[in-house]
């Protein structure tokens, strides 16, 4: 319940449950299909706590929320009671053009496998890399149940594809699944070891061995394991036979007429018909994109490379991701996809450069997760809250990622696989077949190479300050009082000490709760004085009956959590007395427990008290006070969106 509240701003933003045709989300974004966007109210989502942007491209309203997009996902489906949503709407689809609608469908069809497509591919490429090394043989039962794992969502991918796209498509989700399973049926695929009954389109391109009939007519068996286009036709002719039957069907027998009815119209059409045309047109497309890589390496790289952050921002990236995939299933390898990986690198050097540079305290906490996030392939927070707004940073990641792509192409390095994003993609280069993987090296060079460079050009291009016009222009005095000057200090949430004494780090309490970050960021304090006031203004969530600990939430929604003393709950309540109770509101500097500092450690505990933001997860960083003494009600923390 902790997204709750955001879950209910973002539905009511986008203009109430009424307005929303479809939700779906991906690695950091909320993937709106409204009914009107103009309704929205973007502005205020924008500035929301919690939300990094919002974006409309594709014919998606998409609300870019960061890394934690899956449990606001998952509360929003919740509160808005959406999981009923028809995805299907003809009226919207009509107000979009055909680019729009097909990024829309494709980014609605793969979105939701890629999580696991790149944690399978992960473990193929490690078992790949394991074997490499020498670690293990592909004769070992562990390299084999390993490799059984990560082939198995790709090679059964027309069933996982069948299943998003009857998602998309409001196609029952078990047909569509047996039509995708039949597309990969074993026994199927071993018929053409036999001899063929005879060869349709002798000569020509397209060449084919018959080796069985359906009711006399000519079946062309393809391999349809890990395809792509096969299965997505097959899902749309069945949305529409589907569709139809249930307007003839009576009711009393739809639940098994109309499967059975769309089983057989659409299976033997798409072994008939869509799978072979499908296939072949699968064959043209690798070969186009080839021929163009093929053209120039270095000039595709540039492109590709250069252009594939803005590609991400505005979701034209999905155009890209069926081509790469169908590359994989055709050729076993994609040189397309290849040529981004240096982007993401390039972006995380430009806010290295950003987060030496600058003298705004709040841009270096920013940069800290956005580098993190870089490393890991995910670059949304540090282009939307870092380096695009400052612009040049941007410009110069870009420039960076270009001539990074460029150096890909020149190597031809190729993908062998999807796996993981940022350093974990090193592996997709492996080739698990056991041949040539020599580029990766080249590729490592590379993203090294495209780190350093976008550093450089953004260190010696300089940038701006990011919140000069409409930031809070303050800095700390060495008393505590917040005047005005020249460092931009942005806090959701000042936090004032509850006690006076003298500051230790939280990893110097000797509790590991507390000392490992478990519980949340924060600090803790040694009290000279045995009263405990409020830090913030809120409501009292938690107040343990021994009195030894206390939980605020505040009125912006910062939960504290402060533990007087370690272990001292076995006084039972014994030199603590408290002034208020649980539910109460409360009011910075308030007088909330008084506690007797010579008592307890009279009886052997210390006074240490941690002083922790247990929901700090939700926001982008926790900076506290530098200071090692503090008196109460000085500022202490500042929770920072």
């Amino acid at each position: 319940m902790k997204y709750e509240a955001l879950a209910k701003s973002i539905i009511e933003n986008v203009g109430g449950t009424e307005n929303i045709n479809n939700l779906t989300h991906c690695v950091t974004r909320l993937r709106f299909k409204l009914k009107d966007e103009s309704i929205a109210n973007t502005d205020v989502l924008k500035k929301m706590d919690g939300i990094v942007t919002v974006i409309k491209s594709g014919g998606q309203y998409q609300v870019v929320i960061g890394n934690h997009v899956p449990d606001v996902y998952q509360e929003v489906m919740a509160v808005g009671n959406l999981n009923t949503l028809d995805e299907s709407d003809s009226q919207n689809s009509e107000k979009t053009s055909i680019f729009n609608r097909f990024i829309d469908l494709i980014s609605g069809i793969f979105a939701p496998t890629l999580g696991t497509l790149a944690a399978t591919g992960m473990i193929k490429g490690f078992n790949a890399l394991f074997v490499a090394f020498g670690w293990l043989t592909v004769e070992s039962g562990t390299y084999q149940i390993l490799n059984a794992v990560g082939d198995s969502l790709f090679y059964f991918f027309p069933i996982f594809l069948a299943l998003t796209a009857s998602k998309k498509l409001n196609v029952n989700q078990f047909t569509a699944m047996a039509i995708g399973a039949s597309l990969v049926y074993p026994t199927l695929t071993g018929i053409t070891a036999g001899e063929p009954l005879y060869t349709l389109f002798a000569g020509t391109l397209i060449e084919s061995q018959v080796f069985i009939e359906f009711l006399g007519i000519p079946v062309i068996l393809m391999t349809y394991s890990s395809s792509v286009i096969p299965i997505i036709l097959s899902i749309i002719l069945a949305s529409k036979v589907e569709k139809g039957l249930k307007k003839i069907i009576p009711d009393v027998v739809k639940t098994f007429l109309v499967p059975f009815f769309t089983l057989l119209v659409v299976v033997p059409l798409t072994f008939i018909i869509i799978g072979p045309i499908a296939t072949w047109a699968g064959s043209l497309v690798g070969a186009g994109t080839l021929a163009v890589y093929n053209l120039s390496p270095v000039v595709a790289g540039l492109i590709i490379g250069g252009f594939w952050q803005i590609f991400v921002m505005f979701g034209l990236h999905w155009g890209l991701i069926p081509v790469a995939l169908n590359n994989l299933a055709v050729y076993g390898s994609d040189p397309v996809v290849a040529m981004s990986f240096a982007a993401s690198f390039a972006q995380t050097g430009a806010i290295i450069a950003v987060m030496m540079k600058t003298k705004e305290k709040k841009v270096k906490s920013l940069s800290i997760p956005s580098i993190i996030s870089g490393i890991f392939g995910v670059t949304e927070p540090a282009i939307y809250g870092i380096s695009l707004p400052l612009k040049k940073p941007f410009i110069m990641s870009c420039i960076a990622g270009a001539i990074g792509g460029a150096a890909i192409g020149l190597i031809d390095a190729k993908i062998y696989m999807v796996g993981g994003l940022g350093v974990f993609g090193i592996t997709n280069f492996l080739n698990p077949a056991g041949g040539n993987s020599s580029s990766v090296l080249g590729v490592i060079a590379i993203i090294i190479g495209s780190t350093i460079l976008g550093f450089v050009l953004t260190y010696l291009a300089g940038f701006g300050k990011l919140y000069e016009d409409d930031a809070i222009v303050a800095e700390t005095t060495t008393d505590g009082v917040i005047e005005s000057g020249n460092e931009v200090y942005i806090g959701k949430d000042v936090i004032e000490s509850p006690l006076k004494g003298s500051i230790l780090p939280l990893f110097d309490v000797r509790d590991e709760a507390f000392s490992s970050g478990a519980m949340g960021k924060g600090l803790a304090i040694e009290p000279t004085d045995g009263k405990l006031v409020s830090p913030v203004n809120g409501v009292i969530t938690m107040l343990f009956p021994t009195s030894h600990a206390i939980g605020i939430t505040s009125d912006e929604g910062t939960e504290i959590l402060i533990h007087i003393g370690m272990d001292t709950v076995q006084l039972d309540g014994e030199g603590f007395v408290p002034h208020v109770k649980q539910g109460d509101q409360v009011t910075k500097g308030q007088l909330l427990i008084e506690f007797d500092i010579e008592k307890i450690r009279d009886a052997g505990y210390s006074v240490i008290t941690p002083i922790v933001i247990t929901n700090s997860q939700n926001y982008l960083d926790v900076i506290t006070t530098e200071k090692t003494s503090i008196a109460s009600k000085e500022q202490l923390m500042t929770i920072v969106i």
